[in-house]
C-alpha cells in the first residue's frame, strides 16, 4: 500500500479551502490533517502536526504564504510546500521557489493534473517543464548565485545534473543513461546532500551556474 501523504491547507478564503478540501477528497492517498487562513496558522500548524504537503495560497493578510514558506522551510526542510495561486505571475513563482517551495499550482486546474503534480511532489518524482526550466535558469544566471561546497561529483552524477539542467523527468534521465528510475532517484538524493540543497530547482541551478547544462 501507498503510505498516506498528510496534507495542511492555507488560505484565508473559505471557498479556495473547500475547493482544495473537494480536491484531496477524490484521492484516498492525500490525508487532509488541518487548514489554516493565514501564515502564522501555517506554521503553528506545522510544528503541531508534522505534515507531509503544505498547500500554501500567497497573498494573506498579515505574514504571506512566502514569509510563511522561509520560516517553515528554515524549520522543516523536509516539508514539500507547493504555492496554490490564481496568478501565473513569473515573479511570484520564481519567489516562492526561492523561499523553499517545492512547486506550484495554478488554482484553475483540474482535478486530476493536481493529484498526479501532488503525488509527483511528495515522492520527489516532479520534473521542471522545459520552458519552466529554461525561464529558472534565466532568472538565476544572476550575480546571485547558489554557493555550494567544493565537493567531488562523480562523472555518472555530472551526466545526471547535465539532465537536471534541461529539465528531464526521472523516467527520461533513466533511459538517457539506460539506468533504473530507481537509480536515478538514488543518485538525486545523494547528490542534493552533497551540496546540502534543498529541492530539484535549486539543483538545476546549481547545475547551471556550474556549467553542467553544456
Amino acid at each position: 500500500m501507498e503510505q498516506l501523504i498528510r496534507v495542511v491547507i492555507v488560505d484565508d478564503h473559505s471557498h479556495a479551502r473547500e475547493g482544495m478540501r473537494a480536491i484531496l477528497s477524490e484521492d484516498s492517498i492525500f490525508e487532509l490533517v488541518a487548514e489554516g487562513a493565514s501564515g502564522q496558522e501555517a506554521i503553528h500548524l506545522t510544528d503541531q502536526w508534522m505534515p507531509d504537503l503544505i498547500l500554501m495560497d500567497i497573498n494573506m493578510k498579515g505574514m504571506d504564504g512566502l514569509e510563511a514558506t522561509k520560516e517553515i522551510k528554515s524549520r522543516y526542510p523536509y516539508v514539500k510546500i507547493v504555492v496554490v495561486t490564481i496568478s501565473d505571475d513569473i515573479l511570484h513563482l520564481f519567489d516562492a521557489l526561492k523561499k523553499g517551495a517545492s512547486g506550484y499550482l495554478l488554482k484553475n486546474l483540474n482535478s486530476e493534473a493536481w493529484h498526479q503534480y501532488l503525488r509527483a511532489i511528495a515522492y520527489d518524482e516532479v520534473p521542471l517543464s522545459r520552458e519552466f526550466a529554461q525561464r529558472i535558469l534565466q532568472e538565476f544566471a544572476s550575480p546571485s548565485r547558489i554557493t555550494a561546497p567544493q565537493i567531488p561529483i562523480t562523472p555518472r552524477e555530472q551526466e545526471i545534473l547535465k539532465w537536471v539542467s534541461k529539465g528531464l523527468s526521472n523516467r527520461e534521465i533513466a533511459d538517457k543513461l539506460i539506468i533504473s528510475e530507481h537509480t536515478v532517484k538514488n543518485h538525486l538524493k545523494n547528490i542534493l546532500q552533497k551540496l546540502h540543497l534543498d529541492n530539484r530547482v535549486q539543483l538545476a541551478r546549481y547545475a547551471f551556474q556550474q556549467g553542467f547544462d553544456r
